[in-house]
């Protein structure tokens, strides 16, 4: 097996390959202040930005489901991958070479990670198949291209291949590139056959590859081209570890950037549709693969939108039933998204393909351009279904459509539908239906989100916990409103990001002085690592690997992104922080001595009453030095 991967390499990988770099390329980054930047967190479902990224400390941090690390824990979290996988897949894209201790390493051995040896097949496969598109064999598949508006360079750019009609052709080409039999089943490009040797699974076919969001090959859509062939017009590639279909949008790996720029993505229904949009300019366009458009896909395409006010997702879908069913079922996930969705209905039954191949580019670029509102398009389809010339199918019809529009997020378009409504309904008296769609809508309101008990009884349970429980705690367990606690999350914030601001007086502060048990456990991770007065190099790692469990080390993270409360982040302000702190702890201390001198007797414990008197006069002393003196008198 392949050894440990060498320190030193990994921590050269981990200084290569910027944080910001890295999570840009699954989800849209925008300016945070304070040097950090901030998106739509990929690892839970949210409408506001709460995912941080800090590119001068190498860490993120969600601050809604706590998820955080540095560059390659986000690695390892959203694809999945072991700790030396993401190590390799990083140190790929930086050009370094690793060093395997406890034995070498060759190329292609068992301890390979398993996803990247799938994704090192499928780009192979696919180098493979484009050079087979310029053979005798393939050139069924270039008219294929050719009669539907595409030429060399058009396939050339989306990486359309051809796979022969033989049994093994590209089971024999993986094997010389030294993949195993195994390995080639796992990734769903060969199968098993009657004989029990492996064989192609795609022969005879146009190939597109999907790719992943950062480009990476992880399956392949293949089209029929003979009669002769039995199988599906389209045979996608099998559920694998690295393919699944529900997480995959065909083109997104083109389209992300012009998405991200314009707050715009159309979706369209096949491969061939995608690269006639992208050649007639509409490049935000990106296709589902072999399965309906669903919240997975949903996800994808807001961490591109964020949560902009004129982000839109426009739909286009043949103008027959099977069209308008799927464009009612993307309706249904409308309220998913934050942005606003459109549809557009293709001319004639044409897919978008069809279209530009009948009428140019242009037609292509001015369908898009003359969508509809899909609650609109939605409301029409209700309202179609009723019986409108008697009041009772009227009435019906508004009960139906009533809850889409008290649906809409932006009220000024929820009051204008309203309106659309009335007319569609022949309601003569408008203003009863826009009173109906804001009681609908004021209803929604009002029992959406978590009601306060339940808020109540997560603070009481909180309380009820045992201290070591409650130290291990995540986010609810800190009360943000109690100012100790909000001075003591600042000092950690600043010994974390500006330790030369608060030592060499941070390390003396015992692990006492932090009454949050969150706040204690990071002040001595800080204190493991060697304190705040030997930050330099690698301290933020150092502190992180100090914590005790992960939920300590999702706390150090998370305080090492959060912006300091101040834009004026100097001594000062770090010398108030560090006052505050020792100020409460002197006080609480204070209150300590006070209840024990009231339950000593003067005259038995004589010894121990002017112990606890001297000790009280001296912090008291001290007390008094540090409101006088701020920082200077610690």
């Amino acid at each position: 097996m392949a050894g440990r991967i060498n320190d030193d390499d990994v921590k050269a990988v981990r200084d290569a390959v910027p944080i910001d770099a890295v999570v840009s390329e699954y989800l849209q980054l925008r300016n945070a202040g304070g040097g950090n930047l901030k998106g739509l967190c990929p690892f839970h479902d949210e409408k506001s930005p709460s995912f941080q990224v800090s590119p001068s400390k190498g860490l993120y941090h969600c601050f809604g489901c706590q998820a955080g690390g540095d560059t390659l824990d986000f690695i390892m979290k959203i694809d999945h991958l072991s700790f030396s996988e993401a190590v390799e897949r990083l140190a790929g894209q930086a050009g370094i070479t690793l060093r395997y201790e406890e034995g070498g390493y060759t190329a292609g051995t068992s301890g390979r990670g398993e996803r990247i040896r799938l994704v090192e097949a499928h780009k192979a496969a696919a180098e493979f198949y484009i050079g087979q598109l310029e053979s005798p064999e393939a050139e069924i598949g270039r008219k294929f291209l050719a009669e539907r508006g595409f030429d060399q360079a058009a396939a050339a750019h989306f990486g359309v291949g051809y796979s022969p009609a033989g049994w093994d052709h590209l089971t024999r080409f993986l094997r010389g590139r030294g993949f195993s039999d195994k390995e080639l089943i796992l990734s769903g490009l060969a199968q098993d056959s009657r004989s029990g040797k492996p064989i192609d699974r795609f022969r005879g076919r146009l190939m597109w590859p999907i790719r992943d969001i950062t480009g990476e090959v992880v399956g392949f859509g293949a089209r029929k081209l003979r009669d002769d062939d039995n199988g599906p017009k389209y045979l996608n590639t099998p559920e694998t570890a690295i393919y699944k279909k529900s997480q995959v949008l065909y083109g997104i790996d083109l389209a992300k950037k012009e998405i991200a720029k314009t707050s715009r993505a159309v979706v369209v229904e096949g491969y061939t549709d995608v690269m006639a949009c992208h050649l007639a300019g509409v490049t935000t366009a990106i296709a589902t693969c072999g399965t309906a458009f669903g919240g997975d896909h949903i996800k994808i395409l807001r961490r591109l939108l964020m949560d902009n006010a004129t982000a839109e997702v426009i739909f286009t879908f043949d103008g027959d039933a099977a069209g308008q069913k799927a464009a009612l079922r993307a309706f249904e996930d409308d309220q998913k998204f934050a942005a606003e969705t459109s549809i557009a209905i293709t001319p004639g039954g044409m897919d978008p393909c069809e279209l530009r191949l009948a009428e140019g580019d242009a037609a292509v670029a001015a369908l898009v351009d003359s969508r509809t509102p899909l609650f609109e398009f939605a409301l029409r389809h209700i309202v179609a279904r009723h019986n409108l010339e008697h009041p009772a199918g009227r009435a019906a019809a508004l009960d139906e459509a009533a809850p889409v529009v008290a649906n809409i997020k932006n009220i000024a378009i929820q009051h204008e539908s309203a309106v659309q409504l009335a007319g569609m309904l022949g309601v003569r008296d408008e203003q009863f239906v826009v009173k109906r769609v804001a009681q609908l809508a004021r209803w929604a309101r009002e029992r959406g989100g978590q009601p306060p008990r339940q808020q109540q009884q997560r603070g009481q349970a909180y309380e009820a916990a045992p201290a070591a429980d409650r130290a291990a705690a995540p986010g609810p367990a800190l009360n943000l409103r109690s100012p100790a606690h909000r001075t003591e999350r600042e000092l950690l914030k600043l010994a974390l990001q500006r330790p030369e601001l608060v030592s060499p007086a941070f390390d003396a502060y015992g692990v006492d002085e932090f009454t949050a048990p969150p706040y204690a456990a990071v002040r001595q991770a800080v204190q493991d690592a060697g304190g705040a007065a030997q930050a330099g190099e690698g301290y933020l790692a150092r502190v992180r690997e100090a914590a005790p469990n992960d939920t300590v080390r999702a706390m150090v993270t998370e305080l090492a992104v959060e912006a300091v409360l101040t834009k004026s982040v100097d001594e000062v302000y770090a010398g108030e922080q560090l006052v505050a702190v020792r100020l409460r702890a002197v006080e609480r201390r204070v209150n300590e001595l006070n209840s024990s001198i009231a339950r000593l007797n003067p005259q038995t414990q004589a010894e121990q009453h002017q112990a606890v008197n001297q000790e009280l006069w001296v912090l008291r002393q001290y007390g008094l030095r540090l409101r006088a003196q701020g920082a200077a008198g610690l």
